[in-house]
């Protein structure tokens, strides 16, 4: 796909209550000094996505006032304790009305995953019925990208914590895996142990 700046949106998705963190929102845990939400905004503008839409939970008010996320469109997701699924369906209709041609979906709690990945991820994009992932060791990870043929079928299939896995399993011949494992680590924030991965 050409023109990747403009046909590719950003999708970060933020809006978790950080259960096993002890209720403390991902979206706001320190990273290099600033909200890591923030920081996610920034790995996608650097691999070249100039639409970042941004979903929104736990503390959505709070985010907003703390995170610098200029230039975002914010999606706020009511339902944002039902899971990932939640607001993978809330961000995609958020994108249904731009010109995006693909969407690139970025998880706020993996900083580990930074623009290289993303980049690589972008640039395996053909069209609108693209469907592409990261690997690490030929294993599927994150991010992912969808071309906008899948989009109405992703937020069909969208549910609990399970995001688009029942849609990508369904149609796993067609994913273009771009391997990443020599330039992301993808970690998640999940726990307090996992709190080490932050500076």
């Amino acid at each position: 796909m050409t023109e990747n700046e403009d046909r590719i949106a950003g999708l970060l998705l933020a809006a978790g209550g950080g259960r096993r963190l002890g209720g403390r929102p991902k979206a706001l845990l320190e990273h290099r000094g600033r909200p890591l939400v923030e920081h996610a905004v920034g790995v996608l503008r650097a691999a070249g996505c100039s639409r970042v839409h941004v979903v929104l939970g736990a503390e959505a008010d709070a985010v907003r006032e703390r995170a610098e996320l200029e230039g975002c469109v914010l999606v706020e997701n009511p339902e944002w304790e039902q899971g990932m699924g939640s607001s993978l369906r809330a961000g995609l209709d958020s994108l249904a009305a731009t010109g995006a041609g693909a969407v690139v979906v970025s998880l706020v709690d993996q900083p580990g995953i930074g623009p290289e990945a993303f980049g690589r991820v972008l640039a395996a994009c053909r069209d609108e019925t693209s469907l592409v992932s990261a690997a690490y060791d030929g294993v599927r990870g994150h991010p992912v990208l969808f071309g906008r043929a899948h989009w109405a079928g992703i937020a069909e299939t969208a549910t609990g914590d399970r995001g688009a896995r029942a849609y990508l399993a369904a149609h796993a011949a067609a994913i273009a895996l771009v391997e990443c494992g020599d330039v992301a680590r993808p970690y998640d924030i999940d726990t307090a142990a996992d709190l080490v991965h932050l500076e």
